[in-house]
């Protein structure tokens, strides 16, 4: 008996026709754990980050590493902390208004400085802009989706390989280092 999958032509097809042993084999599902592969071009070549998006290797203009951006959201975070002490005083135990109250002001901090000037506190001393991918400009409900995708956090540590998480994708936009 042959396995299933097996035979020739099909994408996919393997060479020879083995027997059905029942179960699972490792074969089966190997791809599965080993994870995503790297996207590779035409040529073979895995690229850099931003080279899809037509941006530079390196310096001005190019995809920020996440170090960089990961030290801007902590500034943010900082200044957002701030605001939020200033507004409603320090945490209540069982109280989320402080939770609620840091989410909206950044949020509000976010949509505000992006519109306005393309960088968040925190970006503007990294020295990192966000930046509309194409020729589409940044609108305000493409920032405002992308501010609140990057406040619930899980679509931000889901990227690709341009460094553009969910909220960037979804924002249009990318990070990129301006000095």
């Amino acid at each position: 008996m042959l396995r299933a999958g097996t035979g020739s032509g099909g994408a996919g097809a393997r060479a020879r026709a083995e027997p059905y042993r029942g179960g699972v084999d490792r074969k089966d599902i190997g791809s599965w754990l080993s994870g995503p592969q790297i996207d590779t071009g035409l040529d073979g070549a895995a690229g850099y980050p931003g080279e899809r998006l037509g941006l530079p290797e390196s310096g001005r203009g190019s995809v920020t590493p996440w170090g960089r951006r990961v030290v801007a959201l902590v500034f943010d975070w900082f200044v957002v902390l701030g605001v939020s002490l200033a507004l409603v005083g320090p945490p209540q135990p069982g109280d989320d208004t402080f939770g609620l109250v840091n989410l909206a002001v950044l949020v509000l901090m976010y949509v505000t400085l992006l519109m306005t000037a393309g960088v968040t506190l925190g970006m503007w001393f990294m020295g990192l802009a966000v930046w509309p991918v194409g020729s589409q400009r940044l609108s305000l409900l493409r920032v405002a989706a992308r501010s609140v995708l990057l406040a619930l956090v899980i679509p931000a540590v889901i990227y690709d390989r341009d460094r553009r998480g969910l909220h960037d994708k979804v924002g249009g936009t990318v990070v990129v280092r301006v000095r």
